[in-house]
């Protein structure tokens, strides 16, 4: 089964960086990860319940780790998780 996570970013500072993510533009919450502690927060769940939360919440906390041990700390505009 494929997967995919769309993340937006919303706002970045020195010590933290927040995305809206989701299947879609449409469907979103809120993830926020602090860059100094590398420990992620839910904001906002996805408004939908009959969407998996979770789902998209770990597949874009795992995406977020690759932008920032992988990629060097940088965390593009709009990334995605797809498998």
């Amino acid at each position: 089964m494929a997967s995919y996570v769309l993340l937006l970013k919303e706002h970045e500072d020195d010590e933290t960086v927040v995305y809206r993510f989701g299947p879609n533009e449409d469907v979103m919450g809120k993830i926020e990860l602090n860059k100094v502690t590398k420990k992620f927060s839910e904001l906002e769940s996805l408004p939908d319940p009959k969407i998996p939360n979770n789902f998209y919440f770990d597949r874009a906390a795992q995406r977020l780790v690759v932008c920032l041990v992988k990629e060097g700390g940088k965390f593009p505009e709009r990334t995605a998780f797809e498998s």
